[in-house]
């Protein structure tokens, strides 16, 4: 597959993973938080899966010793990611839901430092300040006086809680990966697979009758295409694209992701945005740009400006 192929597929799944922000969004009014976590994985649970066997058919299944770091991944990132984030819809727009969901690099950045002790350059770390000024902005809307008084959009610190939610999720992720040589397609299928039974009591807990016989055609259709186009396709794509060009340069395309969320808002939702509100997205898409960039770039760049040298 070319390097174009593999960028217009990162494009494509940008531009799901966005759509997912504008579905999620129409789904809220029909759908409960927890209904939707456990429909949307229910219906990718045959897709994730016969990908799965398709591409690991000696290997599909994980060992007794690899089942309690899968659950714990299932819970505490599928599930309650998912959930807080489908709560958060509730209460915000569309267009700060994404914004604050774009700022995941960055608080992976920051847990990493903070937990794993990882070393990042300057610029990683303007990166990371820049995105939570931008949240920061996009949370307040620029009325500084709401910080003495805590009037916050409880959708937006909903948001935010995710976000740190599903970046604690990453890291772990990386480290059950690394010591229990797991593909990133077992994780994510089985977690995909956890998340589901986890939401299971809970759905009953939301009543299911009071909303079920309610529920129209395009509220399933909204799920459904979570389900394929965000949650199977997206992660098929991105898997694809960091076998091809590896994940750091993978990881940029997530810039596209509020773009693409505020120009499917505005027409297809009809949400507001202002001037402001476009400031603050440059200065999160700048600080992703930074946070998430290739190390190796900078290194060369360090090289050249130091005639050659390694330093």
């Amino acid at each position: 597959m070319s390097i174009n192929r593999v960028y217009l597929l990162m494009v494509l799944t940008a531009l799901f993973w966005s759509g997912a922000f504008i579905t999620g969004k129409m789904a809220v009014v029909e759908f409960p938080p927890f209904a939707l976590t456990f429909w949307r994985f229910f219906f990718a649970l045959p897709f994730i899966f016969l990908i799965l066997y398709i591409r690991q058919p000696n290997n599909w299944l994980p060992r007794k010793k690899e089942w309690p770091s899968l659950i714990f991944l299932g819970i505490q990132g599928t599930f309650l990611y998912h959930s807080l984030f489908f709560l958060s819809l509730q209460y915000t727009t569309a267009i700060n839901s994404s914004l604050i969901g774009s700022t995941n690099p960055m608080v992976t950045a920051l847990l990493a430092i903070l937990l794993f002790h990882e070393k990042f350059s300057p610029s990683r770390v303007l990166g990371i300040l820049l995105s939570f000024l931008g949240v920061f902005l996009t949370v307040t809307n620029g009325h500084w006086r709401e910080v003495a008084h805590l009037q916050f959009n409880k959708g937006d610190i909903v948001m935010f809680v995710a976000v740190w939610c599903f970046a604690f999720y990453s890291l772990l992720c990386r480290r059950v990966m690394q010591k229990h040589q797991l593909s990133p397609l077992t994780v994510t299928a089985y977690t995909f697979l956890v998340c589901t039974i986890v939401s299971i009591p809970f759905v009953l807990w939301e009543k299911p009758m009071s909303y079920l016989p309610h529920t129209t055609a395009g509220g399933w259709l909204s799920i459904l295409y979570m389900s394929i186009f965000a949650s199977v396709l997206g992660y098929l794509f991105q898997l694809m694209a960091i076998q091809k060009i590896g994940a750091p340069k993978t990881a940029i395309f997530i810039n596209l992701v509020p773009v693409f969320t505020i120009i499917l808002s505005i027409f297809i939702l009809g949400e507001d945005f202002s001037l402001f509100k476009l400031f603050s997205a440059c200065m999160i898409i700048t600080g992703v740009f930074l946070t998430s960039r290739p190390e190796t770039a900078e290194k060369e760049k360090k090289i050249l400006l130091a005639g050659g040298k390694q330093i």
